[in-house]
């Protein structure tokens, strides 16, 4: 069955890099000349501002809080308010004011901010790994063919999947993963240990394995899949990655319809 293809209607198309596994966005703001750079970040339960940035654009910081990461808890401030655009669409106007000095050190290029699950409530939008370009559509994805049921949660975006024909689990969508695929499991036996940037904030030493995955009707055999004992975010196995994702050359996620559409792999053409 083929995959279901959102009505082509876009009301703002941006360019995006798809570089390192994550998906890079220039962003402007009135306290800046040069663009900022962002991660699109569906893992993000909102969008987030570096610190260093945030001083550095002198902007009034909120209330400190504690904010928990994979395997470990940052402090932080909120609100953060700042006016930000991509091209000509406005992007969230609070964001969370957090370190990501060590998220920086793992890229090739410091980065300013996220731009977190806010931003995907109430759109369809579409990310194209292949032509490098973020759509936000104006219709919804049309019903019928292959889709696959979406989750809008306070904290973030699911879908569901099956590792190694097991039965399905909700793990997180998450496009600030620059790997396939993150699991928490306690059965399977890790290959080998590594280090490498895999889950957003922080770069951890993950042991490595293979798995085989199905996200709706789309088989996937040898995923490379980093493992967990231990639960990343309450009432998640795991999180999809950008090293999966990017398969489909496109996915679409419409939050307000709650389905996630996934193009056809290339080599499926």
């Amino acid at each position: 069955m083929s995959a279901a293809q959102p009505v082509r209607s876009a009301s703002c198309d941006l360019p995006i890099q798809f570089r390192e596994g994550l998906l890079w966005l220039e962003v402007c703001v009135p306290q800046s000349k040069e663009p900022l750079l962002f991660l699109v970040d569906s893992g993000a339960s909102v969008s987030v501002l570096n610190l260093a940035t945030a001083q550095r654009l002198r902007l009034p910081l909120g209330p400190k809080v504690n904010v928990m990461a994979v395997r470990t808890r940052l402090r932080g401030h909120w609100p953060v308010k700042l006016s930000a655009k991509a091209k000509d669409l406005a992007l969230p106007g609070e964001y969370l004011a957090l370190d990501l000095s060590k998220l920086s050190g793992a890229c090739s290029h410091p980065v300013d901010g996220l731009v977190g699950a806010d931003f995907f409530r109430n759109r369809v939008v579409q990310i194209d790994y292949a032509a490098e370009k973020l759509s936000v559509l104006d219709a919804r994805a049309v019903a019928g063919g292959q889709s696959i049921p979406l989750e809008v949660r306070r904290c973030g975006l699911r879908v569901p999947v099956s590792v190694n024909g097991g039965r399905r689990q909700w793990v997180r969508l998450d496009t600030g993963c620059a790997t396939a695929f993150q699991w928490v499991t306690s059965n399977v036996r890790a290959e080998h240990y590594t280090s490498r940037l895999a889950v957003g904030l922080t770069e951890l030493a993950i042991p490595q394995t293979t798995t085989s995955l199905r996200l709706g009707e789309r088989p996937a055999e040898t995923v490379p899949t980093g493992l967990h004992h231990r639960e990343i975010f309450p009432g998640e196995a795991g999180l999809l990655g950008n090293g999966f994702l990017a398969r489909f050359g496109t996915v679409t996620i419409d939050a307000r319809a709650g389905r996630l559409h996934l193009g056809t792999p290339p080599e499926a053409k």
